[in-house]
C-alpha cells in the first residue's frame, strides 16, 4: 500500500515509521527546516519530500494519483481539511484521513470536506477512558470494522461465574468468538470442553454491543 503523509510532527513521523516497518511504501511532505532534520535521522531519505503539502503540484509530485491513503496530519486544522480536500476531490484518493487538532473543529471533518476518517485525540482519549470505566479489567486491544468489533482481553476473576467451568457451561454473547487462553504465559486454543481457571487471560473477539455482557461472565 502507498500512503501520503502530510505534516512530519511526532504524529507524522511515528506514523510513517510504523507503516514502514509494516512494509508499505510512504511519501511523507513536510517544510519547516527543523522538522526535516530530525526525519532525515529517522526516515531514509528518498521518502521525504520537502514542500508544501497543501500545493496541488506537490501532491503530484508525491505520486498522489498512486496513493491509497493519504493523511493529513499537520498541527493546523485549516491546513488538514484543505490538503483533504485537495485528496478527495482533486486526486479521487481513495481513503482520506485528516487530524483535528482544535476539537472546535471537528465539525468540519466530514465527508463532504473530503475526510474518512477524522482522528480526534480528545475525543479517542474521552472514548478510551469510558471504555475503561463502563468495561472494569477488560481492556480493549484492537478495533474492528470502524469500532463495530473489538479484540478484548480480560483475566478470569476468582469469583466470576466462569471460573472452573468449561466454555461449553457458559452463556457465551452470541456475537462473541473465544480466540485464545493465556495461562501462566503460554498461549492455548480453547475449545468447548476447556476449563476456565482464575487468572486465565482470556482473548475474545466481541461486537461492541456485547462488551459489558462478557465482562459480565468473566468478572464479578
Amino acid at each position: 500500500m502507498f500512503v501520503i503523509i502530510v505534516g512530519g510532527g511526532k504524529t507524522g513521523s511515528q506514523l510513517a515509521q510504523g507503516l514502514l516497518k509494516e512494509g508499505h511504501r510512504i511519501c511523507i511532505i513536510e517544510e519547516r527546516d527543523q522538522v526535516i532534520e530530525r526525519l532525515r535521522e529517522e526516515l531514509p531519505e528518498e521518502v521525504i519530500l520537502v514542500g508544501d503539502g497543501s500545493s496541488p503540484a506537490m501532491l503530484e509530485t508525491a505520486g498522489v494519483h498512486q496513493a491509497q491513503v493519504l493523511a493529513a496530519v499537520t498541527g493546523e486544522d485549516e491546513a488538514n481539511l484543505v490538503i483533504c480536500t485537495l485528496a478527495r476531490f482533486e486526486f479521487n484518493v481513495p481513503r482520506v484521513i485528516g487530524r483535528v487538532n482544535n476539537p472546535k473543529n471537528a465539525w468540519l471533518y466530514t465527508p463532504q470536506m473530503g475526510v474518512d476518517v477524522a482522528l480526534n485525540q480528545a475525543d479517542i482519549l474521552a472514548k478510551l477512558i469510558e471504555e475503561e470505566m463502563s468495561l472494569g479489567d477488560m481492556m480493549t486491544l484492537l478495533k474492528l470494522r470502524k469500532g463495530e468489533f473489538s479484540v478484548v482481553e480480560e483475566k478470569v476473576h476468582p469469583n466470576s461465574h466462569a471460573a472452573g467451568r468449561s466454555l461449553a457451561e457458559l452463556t457465551i454473547p452470541t456475537e462473541c468468538v473465544i480466540a485464545a487462553i493465556i495461562r501462566k504465559g503460554k498461549l492455548m486454543i480453547p475449545h468447548g470442553e476447556t476449563v476456565l481457571l482464575p487468572a486465565d487471560e482470556i482473548i475474545a473477539v466481541v461486537h461492541a454491543s456485547q462488551s459489558r455482557q462478557l465482562a459480565q461472565v468473566l468478572g464479578v
